[in-house]
């Protein structure tokens, strides 16, 4: 292929697309990946640097929707909704709630529990096979809860994780503490969950894949799709600078921004933006001994190289309104109250857009009139989780193998 065709062209260098890059290019195919930034600068930059194989329960279901709302009257809490954005996001709201049906969330369940059981064992084999496992953390998550009546609701979550081969470990007391020294004395439960991955750096891990896609011989185009334009062999990606790129096939992978290229393509999937927010104190902030998540809060603490991150929440404000930093100072004060030893000055503050639809699930799969071109996004919280899993797929897809695992789930099809 020449400098201005390819037979793979990506739209997106997110965790997403450059774990489909490496698994493209590791099958032979000539890969283009196409992003207007640095690689790996948006949401893969900034998230919790969770590889969260336990969690299988989507966030479309009964439980989140009794939380939602006791969390919306809290301007700065776990949950944000402006009134100006309601109109805009109502319809998504709507299908979110059908999606917790309990039909429709035991069909999300086993959906999930597919691909997780998937992004398990790619993004294990695949860390192994590049040595890029050195980034890898094994310690799991301690999930932590105020009092029995808080601990009973973690204790049903257990259980249907354990249907699944899920463990996990309820703590209390000294065993409690011992897992987490200096952590306030409100929180009296907790759970370990020893399946749950970590990486050091989910920005760095991000980059290395894209290096090592690039060592392998994929290329790296910093310019800005405008359109994607089908045509029977393939296709044609529009640039910002006027310039075309002919693919044969194109995987889009642009995150929050991706239903602004399917639309156009004949298919209007319903995606919002989470947008997250999180602070990064210096490495010495905390001896922090592994992710802890206050459930009821709707935040984690990890432990980073970079640093200790304080982060999560979600805004549903869409793509265009500016950034609400007290919601990261609101998330860094109760972290200082309930790990009273953090040292609280020096951070960095940070809002990301999560590419999320209504039923927790991505869209992974074929455009519907045009078989050449591949979806690969909404993953919502789970991007890092599920992104040798999505890449799996696609480079299946793309190859003309047989998926992994039934895609019909994952297919945009589902929402028309």
């Amino acid at each position: 292929m020449n400098a201005s065709s390819c037979d793979v062209a990506i739209v997106g260098g997110g965790i997403i697309g450059l774990s489909c890059a490496l698994y493209l290019r590791e099958a032979g195919h000539d890969v283009v990946i196409i992003e207007r930034n640095d690689p790996a600068s948006g949401a893969s930059r900034g998230n919790a640097g969770a590889l969260a194989f336990a969690e299988i329960l989507p966030l479309a279901s009964p439980r989140i929707l009794r939380k939602a709302a006791r969390w919306l009257f809290d301007p700065l809490g776990p949950l944000s909704l402006p009134p100006a954005y309601l109109p805009r996001i109502a319809p998504w709201l709507l299908r979110l709630w059908r999606a917790s049906w309990p039909s429709n969330y035991q069909a999300n369940i086993q959906a999930q529990v597919a691909l997780i059981g998937l992004a398990q064992e790619e993004m294990l084999a695949m860390l192994d096979r590049t040595g890029l496992d050195r980034h890898l953390h094994t310690e799991g998550v301690l999930e932590v809860y105020e009092g029995a009546e808080r601990f009973a609701a973690a204790r049903e979550t257990a259980r249907q994780r354990l249907a699944y081969g899920i463990e996990s470990q309820p703590v209390q007391g000294a065993e409690l503490a011992d897992l987490q020294p200096g952590l306030s004395s409100r929180f009296t439960h907790g759970m370990l969950v020893p399946s749950w991955r970590n990486v050091d750096d989910p920005q760095a891990l991000a980059v290395d894949i894209g290096l090592r896609a690039q060592a392998l011989g994929a290329r790296l185009l910093r310019r800005e799709v405008r359109t994607v334009e089908p045509a029977a062999d393939g296709g044609r990606l529009m640039l910002d600078d006027g310039t075309a790129l002919r693919a044969r096939r194109i995987v889009i992978a642009a995150g929050a921004w991706s239903h602004q290229l399917s639309g156009p393509l004949g298919d209007p999937i319903p995606l919002e933006t989470e947008r997250g927010y999180n602070t990064t104190l210096p490495p010495d902030a905390l001896d922090l001994r592994r992710q802890i998540t206050f459930s009821d809060h709707g935040f984690v603490i990890s432990p980073l190289t970079c640093g200790i991150r304080v982060g999560g929440a979600v805004e549903l404000a869409g793509l265009k309104r500016p950034p609400d930093y007290r919601r990261a100072q609101a998330m860094l004060d109760k972290a200082k109250a309930f790990l009273p030893a953090l040292r609280t000055e020096g951070g960095e503050q940070w809002m990301g857009f999560r590419p999320s639809l209504p039923d927790s699930l991505p869209v992974i799969g074929r455009a519907r009139r045009h078989p050449d071109i591949f979806y690969a996004f909404g993953h919502g919280h789970l991007g890092l989780t599920q992104s040798a899993a999505t890449a799996r797929l696609i480079r299946d897809l793309v190859g003309g193998q047989t998926p992994a695992i039934d895609l019909a789930p994952y297919r945009p099809e589902r929402f028309f």
